[in-house]
């Protein structure tokens, strides 16, 4: 952890969608709970022409729009925190105006700035050189990344040289959001907090894992961005492989940024080079979602593309606990349901006793397993054999029962926060521990890197599916074929 607590927070992209729809609602809920600090000052820059007035009204539409009314405090109080300057971060003139803004930044002091910046990845360099020009990259300033952080590993690299010019690595926040999801964070304390789990989550009692991010929705305006970067690049290299290295990884020796990202970046060196036949990707045409009838990939792009909506994944990490053990990975959009879920499938009991104890028929018995889902519901269940109550003449009858912790009905008076207020803050105080090191974005990118030039070895190239479906039947070979099922 860095040891100042900063008293400015710089937002880069203030305009922009990400800023109206997560980043000023997280700050006015955080405020509102009285968790920022209380001399915090938030100067928002981007390129549209306005004021401190006029970013603070365009604040107070996005909160009224994406804040419940509940979460909201004092708003007014929230928004006279808000200021703002007009920048292009392309040139390095208006950098001093925006330093004057920002304020004196005193070397060696317990405050400082925070900037996190929300723009196209070919802003990075020049921002950064701006900042560097304008005083506003000493040692008590830190940097905090949104993605994309490249689209392969040379770009990745080049991107993080850039910041750590400027920025060592204890001051550098990349950005992942779904670290800062309850149900995520809750798989560290399932894990490690409970004596139950850790002794058989290992090969021994663990048969498979499948990870699954589904969207019903298609572009939504990121055309551009999304047909240069394609399922795998936008969703695998991120948040599931950040998942899969949650579920995978060793005790860490403690709760830290150093030990937790340690034992994550062991888990992402240790993935196996997936092979020919282990990957299936889709493209959705048109079809229906809820009833309601949806264009095609071509049709939403308005051109042919061989960009992939869809990717399923056969993954292992070759490891002494997760020696023979598939991950089974599965993104789409324009999928049937919105769900992002981890579901470890445990072993059959070694031996049943309630065979033929059901009289003629036998007993069904099922391997027991734990479902966490992390969106749009926060919960977690733990399937168990359990007898059907009631006498029975001809023997006992058994049956699947959930043993169910929904977030609201765990913690009772709590709500549902945006994953970024957990970031966010951490920001503000310089906590890492639920941000991304470089070590683990390079051993992402190279794992995917693999993947990409084994397709285009392959001449591989997109399946269809409708729109609706669960993706390409491909998809569901490449799991069967196992003689296991998605989880649905």
């Amino acid at each position: 952890m860095t040891e100042f607590a900063a008293d400015r927070l710089l937002l880069f992209g203030a305009t922009g969608d990400l800023s109206r729809r997560k980043l000023l609602p997280s700050l006015c809920a955080l405020d509102a709970d009285g968790l920022l600090p209380e001399k915090l000052r938030i100067i928002g820059t981007a390129r549209t022409e306005m004021d401190d007035a006029g970013f603070r009204d365009m604040a107070r539409k996005a909160l009224e729009e994406h804040l419940p009314a509940e979460r909201r405090g004092g708003m007014a109080g929230f928004l006279n925190r808000l200021h703002y300057q007009p920048l292009d971060a392309s040139t390095l003139e208006g950098f001093e105006d925006l330093a004057e803004k920002v304020g004196s930044i005193g070397e060696g002091s317990d405050t400082g700035v925070a900037i996190f910046l929300s723009t196209a990845p070919s802003l990075f360099g020049p921002t950064i050189e701006g900042l560097r020009h304008a005083g506003l990259a000493g040692e008590n300033v830190r940097m905090c990344l949104e993605k994309p952080l490249g689209d392969d590993l040379g770009s990745s690299r080049a991107i993080n040289d850039a910041v750590a010019d400027a920025f060592p690595e204890e001051r550098i926040f990349r950005i992942d959001h779904y670290l800062g999801k309850e149900t995520v964070q809750n798989l560290l304390a399932l894990r490690f907090a409970n004596i139950l789990f850790e002794p058989i989550w290992n090969a021994t009692y663990i048969d498979h894992v499948q990870i699954t991010v589904a969207e019903t929705v298609g572009l939504e305006g990121r055309v551009d961005f999304y047909d240069g970067a394609g399922a795998l690049r936008d969703m695998v290299q991120n948040h599931m492989l950040q998942l899969l290295s949650l579920v995978a990884m060793e005790p860490p020796t403690g709760f830290g940024p150093t030990a937790i990202r340690d034992e994550k970046v062991k888990v992402l060196r240790a993935l196996r080079p997936v092979k020919a036949g282990e990957t299936v990707t889709g493209q959705y045409r048109a079809g229906a979602i809820g009833g309601q009838a949806v264009p095609g990939y071509d049709e939403e792009l308005g051109r042919d593309s061989d960009t992939e909506t869809f990717v399923a994944i056969k993954a292992h990490v070759d490891n002494w606990r997760w020696k023979g053990v598939p991950f089974y990975l599965r993104t789409g959009k324009r999928l049937p349901e919105r769900v992002t879920e981890i579901l470890v499938q445990f072993r059959c009991v070694p031996h049943s006793i309630f065979e033929g104890a059901g009289g003629p028929s036998p007993v069904a018995t099922h391997p027991n397993h734990l479902l966490i889902g992390i969106q749009p519901e926060e919960n977690i269940t733990l399937a168990l054999m359990a007898k059907v109550p009631g006498l029975d003449e001809n023997g006992v009858s058994l049956r699947e029962v959930p043993l169910e912790i929904a977030m609201p009905d765990a913690f009772v008076g709590q709500y549902r926060r945006i994953a970024y207020e957990r970031l966010l803050l951490d920001l503000i105080k310089g906590d890492q521990t639920l941000f991304v090191r470089r070590d683990e974005v390079e051993a992402q990118w190279h794992w995917i890197d693999a993947i990409r030039a084994e397709w285009k070895a392959g001449n591989m190239t997109p399946r269809t599916y409708t729109a609706g479906s669960w993706g390409p039947s491909a998809a569901i070979g490449l799991i069967e074929r196992d003689g296991v099922s998605w989880h649905e």
